[in-house]
């Protein structure tokens, strides 16, 4: 996305005004309307000065003046109508670009968003968007207006004298040519300006946030992230002054030219004059000047509008690069229903997925079937695909190859509505919105009542907590949830998923990021949460699957290993290898009591009953949630 936008069709641009064409030919008739009228002036005023003030004709003169009168009061209640009228169709057309925008991308796969940032994003909608007020807003009034001055002027000049005419017009081809090199200077500086925009908003989006002002904070680099900032607003507001004055000096010699026209036209009037006697009269000769005037003065602002239609166009093009993006995961145009209640039974066929890019598969050949009501857990090491797996059942990633089915029905062939009412997700990253807990909890359920939020917080075991604050369930929790412990926005998350209800849940390493104490309250509150579901674990702390109905083992992408939580201890492979390990950790993290436990060796021969025991100390709730299938009950003495 940082190479330069190929040339925007201009037919594109005008299509987006479509809608809007009725309107728009409104505000054509009044900027005719008020072009035209503004012509009569310097013709009333030839009358003034010809007629009704030579020959003292006071009805005249009255009836010319207040022609005056009413030509500027016309041409102020056109203007009026016609700003209203353009500046709605122009805010019409930015909401359109903005809400198509945010829906195409509310389309992109979750692959565009890790490569994206967020302040890119950010940036596209609102300044780019933005960018372009002036010119939807105003532009079709301004060239339409323009055009018609433009033509009726010269209309009337002729009219007045065609030799004239002719001497003001013939600058005009270069003015255009000057415009034009402007323009093209103007649009590359604007497509550097828009980018380094999105460079300051993405700067802005990460360090303000919450995290961005722990971590500054906490690691000692707040000036350090301020000179940084500081570096890339001067770097913008050089490009702004540069923008500013691209063909300032160019402009400029054009309005010398143009303001120095009238003073030409009195000195060839002269020369042509013979005898004491001019060609025109004095009448015509103002007429003419003024329409002159009038004639300049639309013409440097189509020229303007030229050049600013060419900055415009590079803003376009930045806005139709984002909604031309290609969309990774389509939603079918005939999707397949699953017929009836959905049950939950789901099947991975012969998986495989690849990143883009990446030299080797994430995942290969995965082939598990799990039953309508019973539970999968995903074990292994960092990096082994397991979140990745668990990602191709909600379809937030499609299959390389394989595929995954829900009742026999493929995930692609599911409307997005369908997957997301059968697929529930709980990760371990829980995000919450700036907004109180209950607008929260119904943004799994627009239409949830109050009981219905209290019993979803009670099944999560939240509820009580919730209660005992002063604001309740009306409590404002603060950016990404930051008013919340871990273990409680973990909570909340679950309560989001009890209304949703679906009959799919998918848990990626929900708990892992949390104390003992915490870990065993939101695991309880899983635990409801996943009776009578099908319920997939990617599972970091190996205490928390052991009940699984089945447990897989992945090794680089590929099943190592499956069976129950004792079958694969017997069997003293991967898994036992991980069970084993955990409980090396936990004890050598959390001195205390002394406990028994079996040695790595013991576990990988499957001997754990009768092998002989090593001592260590930990804690009673380190045995109890950690690695309670390997753990004695602490004792007090030494052995």
């Amino acid at each position: 996305m940082g190479t330069a936008n190929p040339r925007v069709p201009i037919r594109r641009v005008l299509r987006l005004f479509r809608p809007y064409r009725w309107s728009l030919l409104f505000v054509a008739v009044l900027v005719g309307a008020s072009s035209l009228v503004s012509l009569v002036n310097p013709f009333l005023i030839r009358g003034i000065i010809d007629v009704a003030l030579p020959q003292g004709r006071t009805g005249l003169l009255t009836v010319l003046a207040l022609g005056m009168i009413v030509v500027s009061v016309a041409n102020s209640s056109f203007s009026v109508s016609q700003t209203y009228v353009s500046t709605k169709v122009g805010q019409r057309v930015m909401h359109d670009l903005r809400t198509a925008v945010y829906a195409h991308l509310q389309r992109m796969s979750l692959a565009f968003f890790t490569r994206t940032r967020t302040g890119e994003v950010q940036s596209r909608i609102a300044n780019d968007i933005g960018g372009m007020q002036a010119t939807v807003t105003t532009t079709a009034t301004t060239l339409v207006s323009n055009l018609t001055t433009v033509v009726a002027t010269v209309i009337a000049m002729a009219v007045l004298d065609w030799r004239l005419t002719i001497a003001s017009l013939v600058m005009l081809p270069l003015f255009v040519w000057v415009s034009r090199r402007v323009g093209t200077e103007r649009r590359r500086i604007t497509r550097d300006r828009q980018r380094q925009l999105a460079t300051i908003s993405s700067i802005v989006q990460e360090s303000l946030s919450v995290s961005g002002i722990l971590l500054g904070h906490t690691m000692g680099r707040s000036r350090s992230l301020t000179d940084s900032f500081a570096a890339e607003s001067g770097k913008l507001s050089d490009l702004e002054i540069r923008s500013s004055m691209a063909g300032r000096w160019r402009q400029s010699t054009i309005q010398i030219v143009m303001s120095s026209m009238p003073a030409v036209i009195y000195w060839v009037t002269g020369l042509t004059g013979s005898g004491g006697h001019m060609a025109i009269s004095i009448g015509t000769l103002v007429a003419f000047t003024t329409l002159q005037q009038s004639l300049f003065r639309p013409t440097v602002q189509l020229l303007g509008t030229g050049v600013d239609m060419q900055s415009s166009l590079e803003l376009f093009g930045r806005i139709f690069e984002y909604l031309d993006l290609p969309v990774d995961i389509a939603e079918p145009d005939s999707p397949v229903s699953s017929g009836g209640r959905v049950r939950g039974a789901v099947r991975l066929r012969d998986v495989g997925f690849s990143y883009a890019g990446a030299e080797r598969p994430t995942l290969r050949d995965i082939d598990v079937t799990v039953p309508a009501g019973h539970s999968l857990a995903i074990v292994g090491e960092t990096g082994s695909g397991k979140t990745t797996l668990s990602y191709l059942i909600p379809r937030l990633y499609d299959v390389t190859s394989g595929s995954v089915t829900i009742d026999g029905v493929d995930v692609r062939d599911m409307s997005f509505d369908a997957l997301a009412a059968t697929v529930g997700v709980v990760s371990q990253e829980t995000y919450l919105f700036h907004a109180s807990v209950a607008d929260n909890l119904r943004f799994a359920k627009p239409s949830a009542t109050d009981d219905e939020l209290v019993a979803a917080a009670r099944a999560a075991q939240i509820h009580d907590h919730l209660a005992s604050l002063p604001d309740g369930y009306d409590t404002v929790v603060g950016e990404r949830g930051y008013r919340f412990s871990g273990g409680e926005k973990q909570r909340l998350a679950i309560a989001r998923a009890v209304l949703r209800d679906p009959p799919v849940l998918v848990l990626d390493e929900a708990t892992s990021a949390l104390d003992t104490q915490t870990e065993q309250a939101v695991q309880e509150a899983i635990d409801a949460l996943s009776a009578g579901r099908t319920t997939i674990t990617i599972a970091h702390r190996l205490s928390t699957v052991r009940d699984a109905d089945e447990i897989i083992v992945l090794d680089r992408g590929e099943i190592a290993e499956r069976g129950t939580h004792e079958e694969l201890l017997a069997r003293g492979g991967h898994y036992a290898a991980l069970v084993n390990r955990d409980a090396d950790m936990a004890v050598a993290a959390l001195p205390g009591s002394p406990v028994l436990y079996p040695s790595a060796s013991s576990v990988r021969s499957g001997s754990s009953s009768r092998a002989p025991m090593r001592k260590q100390t930990a804690p009673m709730n380190v045995c109890v949630s950690a690695r309670a299938a390997l753990c004695t009950w602490p004792v007090t003495g030494s052995m």
